[in-house]
């Protein structure tokens, strides 16, 4: 099972993904968990303590020799570079779950041709449509690591919004793009929902989206963070267990 989850910054997107992939562990699956996102710490969310694992965008020896042109300049670049290797090279252990941090791509002056944005979507290709395992990519709010041929992999696209009007906003703009890339299942999971009146809200301006679950709002959540113990006997944790086999399912 591959999944991306989008969505606007600080809607949950992050605790999301890091809570399905430990739900998906707990029933016994092996789960690499990708954090494609520069501004989140999924290790961190998932338990890891300590310095954050280098991200493979700054592993600039590791570029150039697999993908060529020395900072973006000069020489050529081989565009199929081998990455069979990279996942368990440079992902860290976090709880029995792989973590793998991709990094930030400057793009501006060397375009999307870079040599690090060639072997972070090769790694996320490889990821994709080679491990055999579930597969939780957190993304940024939209699609920026996913070309045509990878994103055709990912088997469902899950974007998670709050009760306001900007993150379904983000929702829309995100699926628009990821059906432009082929993605044909595309899920919204609402977090953060204060009772009946949000709910409704979400529902209500949902756009034709498909609701895969709702969460209520759980401060709880942030102290189980701190502790790195997980009651699973939470609304919040049993609604992901059931969203995380429901995804399974089609």
């Amino acid at each position: 099972m591959k999944v991306a989850v989008s969505g606007k910054g600080g809607v949950g997107k992050t605790t999301f993904a890091a809570a399905l992939g430990r739900a998906w562990q707990r029933a016994g699956r092996r789960v690499l968990c990708v954090d494609a996102d520069p501004d989140s710490n999924l290790a961190g969310t998932l338990g890891h303590r300590g310095p954050e694992p280098a991200p493979l965008a700054e592993w600039k020896k590791l570029v150039e020799e697999r993908v060529g042109g020395a900072d973006g300049w000069g020489g050529f670049l081989k565009m199929n570079p081998r990455v069979d290797d990279i996942p368990e090279r440079l992902s860290v252990d976090v709880g029995g779950i792989r973590v793998l941090r991709m990094g930030h791509i400057e793009r501006g002056r060397r375009g999307c041709a870079c040599p690090e944005n060639v072997l972070l979507r090769e790694v996320l290709h490889h990821l994709l449509l080679c491990e055999n395992e579930h597969v939780v990519v957190d993304m940024e709010a939209g699609v920026e690591h996913l070309g045509r041929g990878t994103a055709e992999a990912v088997d469902a696209m899950v974007v998670v919004v709050e009760p306001g009007w900007a993150a379904l906003a983000t929702a829309e703009r995100v699926a628009k793009l990821a059906r432009e890339l082929g993605i044909r299942r595309i899920e919204v999971v609402a977090n953060k929902l204060g009772g009946a009146e949000d709910s409704a809200f979400v529902r209500e301006h949902l756009c034709g989206l498909s609701l895969l679950g709702a969460l209520p709002f759980d401060r709880g959540l942030e102290a189980e963070a701190r502790s790195g113990m997980v009651s699973v006997d939470r609304p919040f944790h049993r609604e992901i267990e059931r969203m995380a086999h429901a995804l399974e399912q089609s």
